[in-house]
């Protein structure tokens, strides 16, 4: 096998962006993904969706796929209880959709919906997000957590694109009871946070350094791949382009950069421009920001551009 995975035992992929956007498969994405010969883990921030549903989605756009293959937020989270000591047959506040409770009872935990279900104490609040969360939802958690509850977010994506626009997302949820609280969660589950990803390599059984992360964002796939001690590859099809990259501080720059997933799998014809070209470009424009040298830094910036036009040209 060529390619960028070939330097890698794994690959742990971003759906949202990468693999499909909506009900539509991104272009290039489904078999670029499905001639690897590499294990490929899916590793999403959604935490209200069960694995089994998502793995139904990619089974739908031609990926062999099954639910062991995809790791949620609401599967970081429960782990995270897990690896905290909290004790089997807990019963765990679950806010959010139905991944939430299927997570936690995967887990060996008692998902419970209000406080008011069990005469027993609530160890912990696991805050993920769900179209039908409700004000009353938001209420219990606080008096969970304010009652000592250990509390673990999904995630704290601000908002969230839907086909009519943005909407609040989990973190403007979380804020709420945060401040009804008056301090943050204790534990982020998702991305940016480096649990996702470190459950993603545990469950391909390889070393988070010997992974390489999939996204579109810099500010939830690339910064958590950086705190995870992974590396990272930033495929330009979703949320983040090009001038988002070059202007992006230490802790959001990825491993590598390419048009679409097809450098995962494939290099370029002779004369073609490589993986590597686009990189090393995107790399001075980096280093000639970060030590103050403008002209240095346009000159990168625009070889990156042409770089990158004769690319996603291929």
């Amino acid at each position: 096998m060529s390619g960028l995975a070939a330097r890698y035992e794994a690959v742990v992929c971003d759906l949202d962006g990468v693999v499909y956007r909506g009900p539509t498969a991104v272009e290039h994405a489904v078999g670029s993904l499905a001639g690897l010969d590499r294990p490929v883990v899916y590793a999403t921030n959604n935490a209200s969706r069960e694995p089994a549903a998502v793995a139904d989605h990619l089974a739908e756009l031609g990926l062999t796929t099954t639910a062991a293959d995809v790791v949620t937020s609401s599967e970081a989270a429960a782990w995270l209880l897990a690896e905290a000591g909290t004790p089997a047959g807990s019963c765990v506040l679950a806010v959010g959709g139905p991944g939430v409770a299927t997570a936690l009872q995967t887990s060996g935990f008692r998902a419970v919906r209000r406080g008011s279900e069990t005469d027993a104490e609530v160890a912990a609040v696991v805050q993920g997000y769900g179209p039908q969360v409700t004000a009353a939802d938001l209420a219990e958690a606080a008096y969970a957590i304010e009652a000592g509850a250990r509390w673990v977010a999904t995630n704290t994506d601000a908002t969230l694109p839907t086909d009519r626009g943005v909407a609040p997302g989990n973190g403007s949820l979380v804020a709420a009871v945060a401040r009804a609280v008056g301090h943050d969660p204790h534990e982020v589950a998702g991305k940016p946070h480096p649990p996702l990803y470190l459950l993603a390599a545990r469950r391909l059984e390889v070393d988070a350094h010997r992974v390489l992360a999939v996204g579109d964002r810099l500010d939830t796939d690339i910064e958590g791949a950086v705190r995870a001690g992974t590396d990272s590859l930033l495929v330009l099809t979703g949320v983040d382009g090009l001038e988002a990259l070059l202007a992006a501080p230490p802790a959001r720059r990825p491993t590598f950069v390419a048009p679409d997933l097809r450098w995962l799998g494939t290099d370029p014809a002779v004369g073609e421009p490589s993986l590597e070209e686009l990189v090393e470009a995107v790399g001075r424009a980096h280093a000639a920001q970060d030590g103050g040298d403008e002209d240095g830094r346009s000159e990168a910036a625009e070889q990156a551009r042409r770089l990158l036009a004769r690319m996603t040209d291929r």
